[in-house]
């Protein structure tokens, strides 16, 4: 029997937040998640590649799934879904981590392709990888495409449709952005078979009105509501509306890039939210000032978000 699907909606790969020595800040990363779920998002993505995932060791892993689910569950939120990041850079070092995402609460796992000897990941590898993984997974099986952190590595629209077939094998995240490809994936599994996110908030309603799921996007970190009120708009069948705030979310995903990524929303976080500190794990910087036009235009969304 197929695996279940995630349901459609906005989920966001959580920023996760230290001390200065690099510990958990853990009155922050509750006070993130929390904001997060009263925004309405349908998921958290814990240990995506903005929760620093690459940087955490297996039970910090762990830690972060069960604290985030903990918060969730402790204010009402049982329905906010969990996806866990788990690649790695070995099949067994990623099966071991989905089974650890069980174990912490989360109901899906993310996977990125190992990247390390990008040569040897023909399209066959490629697919054993992802099929013998989702084999192991106690949990439905996402495939993740994101080729500037995969070594450029870029799955197609084949491979995934390819890989959808598996049982436990439930949908993809492409950030890469590519909404043709979004498409052609789409247009052979509807979000009911197989759930097709866009990645990034650029192309969230060009995704939707090409037949995706949704979209896991950095973005909401800073303004969820405001994702969650485009996506209502697009339901209600309010196109144009909709594309209106399309355009500042294409906006602030471009100005969220060029700030400074994680290490700008961490700041914007804590001084337009009240929590955090703007501490990242190496090698990564901390944006300690923010100024210029584009963090002008990511406050301009931010003072929209406050008015919802």
């Amino acid at each position: 029997m197929p695996a279940a699907v995630p349901p459609s909606g906005i989920y966001v790969p959580a920023v996760l937040f230290f001390k200065e020595n690099e510990d958990f800040d853990v009155p922050a990363i509750k006070s993130h998640v929390l904001r997060l779920a009263q925004g309405g998002v349908t998921g958290i993505v814990v240990q995506g590649s903005n929760g620093e995932a690459q940087h955490l060791s297996h039970d910090e892993r762990k830690e972060a799934i069960s604290l985030t689910r903990k918060t969730l569950d402790e204010n009402g939120f049982q329905n906010v879904v969990i996806i866990a990041g788990c690649g790695a850079q070995s099949a067994r070092e990623t099966k071991k981590l989905c089974a650890d995402a069980k174990d912490a609460g989360a109901a899906f796992v993310l996977v990125l392709t190992p990247s390390v000897w990008p040569g040897d990941m023909t399209k066959e590898n490629i697919i054993r990888y992802h099929r013998e993984v989702a084999d192991y997974s106690p949990l439905p099986y996402m495939v993740y495409n994101f080729p500037t952190v995969t070594a450029g590595i870029d799955l197609d629209s084949d491979i995934i449709l390819t890989l959808s077939e598996h049982p436990n094998i439930v949908g993809t995240k492409l950030s890469c952005g590519n909404v043709g490809k979004l498409h052609r994936i789409t247009s052979v599994k509807p979000p009911s078979e197989f759930c097709t996110l866009a990645g990034v908030s650029e192309v969230l309603l060009q995704g939707l009105l090409s037949g995706s799921a949704g979209a896991i996007a950095a973005l909401p970190n800073l303004v969820p509501k405001l994702h969650m009120k485009m996506y209502a708009l697009y339901q209600a069948g309010k196109i144009d509306e909709a594309m209106k705030i399309q355009a500042q979310l294409g906006q602030g995903d471009w100005a969220t890039r060029k700030a400074g990524g994680v290490g700008a929303m961490k700041t914007l976080i804590s001084k337009h939210f009240g929590y955090g500190e703007i501490h990242v794990r190496r090698p990564l910087m901390a944006v300690a000032q923010l100024s210029g036009t584009y963090v002008d235009k990511l406050e301009e969304l931010i003072a929209s978000e406050k008015m919802l």
